[in-house]
């Protein structure tokens, strides 16, 4: 061998050298894919070069495309990227190294667009990841005459075989940095459900934080609202606001299968995958690939919708999913224990309340009840009467504070969360004070939510409202007194002093009284009040349901 040959031979070893080196110092797999072209064309002097990347998971397809001296101007009059057929197709199939002088003339150049750039020289080696081809380096028009050499060949097989180790340190990193950005995601998740922050706070929170470590353009979080609904409580990227509250079908939805069998859903065409249809609602963005991950913990069950707008072509996608269904299962862990915290919390005050009750009705009403038999015992002993009245009035004032503090005891076991018939009974109220032209008198005696079942709670304020509805039409009234007792059964009387009925009962809107009464096997009646006015009671047992 020549002195100038064997010179030559050292200087391309060195470069070669020198492009491992510097392609190990970058660990980013984005950036380093198109290192590779580029330093490959550098050291056979290829006017153009490719890397086509192949999917993980044993299929032909090219995943990804990086090219070097192509013009943007080329780039755009190609179209679309190759997807592995053709002489490329060829080198996917029978991975060793591949020389030829003229393109053309090889039986697998098929498909290249009419705006190609031409082509005659070509050299495709293999990109082997231990026992694994990666992908393929693809080097075309060689600069210098007499096409690519024997020599070319063997410095792209040992720049590939290098870059294989390069890559897949490279791929390690992303990995692990992907992994690193979960596990951080996860952990702060945990952190927020635990501390002081409010439920809605911190679904949105996991939302945010699964679109940002995912890359993704739009994340929702779907529970269950119902046996067969799944309600969106939260969502992160388009339509923030508008998807909120919104529902799908647990049976007619992907999100609905993965949250019942609680198996990973992985679509990275969405126009391929046939039971990915998207939402009903019309504010559902149009993804074109998703991946959704059942909430799997106990009895907290739901679904991670993660979502990107285009069809993934990058080795990204390709990775398991076990990093993201790490966070999913952790994100269910939390919201039970969120859960349980909630119901420890709530069964502390319903504790704080039993104790409070216990003591208000043990000390102070038993208390109250002893100054007021006191002084009742004292107005006989006597004799001035204003004395007796201020007494009396005092006596008075003692009973109606025991009703209130009784009130509030019977309050205190009510589950803020039931529906408030004081409330209705309010309303029913406040709308007849419009038509009365002044406001109706209330008093209330007894555990009033609790125990009122719903379907007499409805023939109640029917009644009620009739009640009131006659005294406008026929009493002329200027008072009227409305008590609800539930101390022993469900008790509504209706007072006013207008001139009362005259020991006659008539109209259809008493009979319907009486009726609803009966219903619910209990009984009606109607008097006139010596001083005057009317007295209307409605009472049935609180055992009807």
């Amino acid at each position: 061998m020549s002195a100038a040959r064997i010179a030559v031979t050292n200087e391309r070893l060195e470069g070669l050298l020198d492009a491992v080196v510097a392609l190990s110092s970058d660990l980013s797999l984005e950036n380093l894919l198109e290192r590779i072209v580029r330093q490959a064309c550098l050291l056979v002097d290829a006017k153009y070069g490719a890397l086509g990347v192949l999917g993980l998971h044993g299929d032909r397809r090219l995943t990804r495309f990086v090219t070097h001296g192509f013009t943007e101007a080329e780039i755009a009059a190609v179209g679309e990227l190759p997807r592995g057929h053709g002489i490329l197709g060829h080198i996917i199939d029978h991975p060793q190294p591949l020389r030829l002088e003229n393109l053309g003339q090889h039986e697998a150049t098929f498909g290249f667009p009419d705006d190609h750039p031409a082509m005659n020289t070509f050299l495709g080696v293999p990109i082997r990841i231990q026992d694994r081809v990666f992908g393929n380096l693809y080097l075309t028009e060689k600069q210098s005459p007499g096409g690519f050499t024997s020599e070319d060949e063997e410095v792209a097989v040992a720049l590939a075989s290098a870059v294989g180790v390069v890559i897949e340190n490279a791929r390690l990193y992303d990995e692990a940095e992907r992994q690193r950005r979960w596990l951080e995601a996860a952990a702060e998740i945990t952190t927020a459900l635990l501390g002081p922050i409010s439920r809605d706070a911190a679904l949105q929170l996991v939302a945010d934080r699964a679109r940002d470590v995912a890359d993704a353009d739009f994340v929702a979080l779907l529970m269950p609202a119902a046996a067969d609904v799944l309600e969106i409580f939260a969502v992160s990227g388009t339509a923030v606001h508008e998807l909120i509250g919104e529902t799908v079908g647990a049976f007619e939805s992907l999100a609905g299968e993965v949250a019942r069998t609680q198996v990973t859903a992985v679509v990275p065409d969405t126009a391929l995958e046939p039971r990915y249809t998207p939402s009903t609602t019309p504010l559902w963005p149009d993804l074109g690939s998703v991946l959704i991950l059942p909430l799997r913990s106990g009895e907290v069950t739901g679904a991670l919708t993660v979502g990107w707008h285009e069809v993934l072509k990058t080795d990204r996608w390709e990775l398991d999913p076990e990093l993201p269904q790490r966070f999913a299962d952790q994100l269910a862990l939390v919201l039970q224990v969120a859960e349980a915290q909630e119901d420890q919390a709530r069964l502390a005050v319903f504790e704080d309340r039993d104790r409070i009750g216990r003591d208000l009705h043990d000390l102070v009403i038993q208390r109250l009840f002893a100054i007021g038999l006191m002084l009742d015992n004292t107005v006989r002993l006597i004799h001035s009467p204003d004395a007796m009245t201020r007494l009396s009035s005092a006596i008075d004032e003692i009973d109606a504070t025991i009703k209130d503090i009784r009130r509030t005891i019977f309050a205190l076991g009510t589950d803020a969360d039931t529906t408030d018939l004081r409330s209705s009974v309010e309303e029913v109220l406040d709308h007849a004070e419009q038509t009365l032209g002044f406001s109706p008198t209330l008093e209330a005696n007894g555990a009033i939510d609790g125990a009122v079942p719903d379907e007499v709670r409805e023939h109640l304020l029917a009644v009620l409202s009739e009640a009131l509805s006659n005294i406008v039409r026929h009493a002329s009234a200027s008072r009227v007194e409305v008590t609800l007792d539930l101390t022993d059964d469900i008790r509504l009387r209706v007072r006013d002093d207008g001139p009362g009925l005259g020991g006659e009962e008539h109209g259809s809107g008493l009979t319907n009284m009486r009726a609803r009464a009966e219903l619910l096997g209990g009984h009606f009646a109607i008097r006139d009040l010596s001083g005057g006015g009317m007295e209307l009671t409605w009472a049935v047992p609180k055992g009807q349901s």
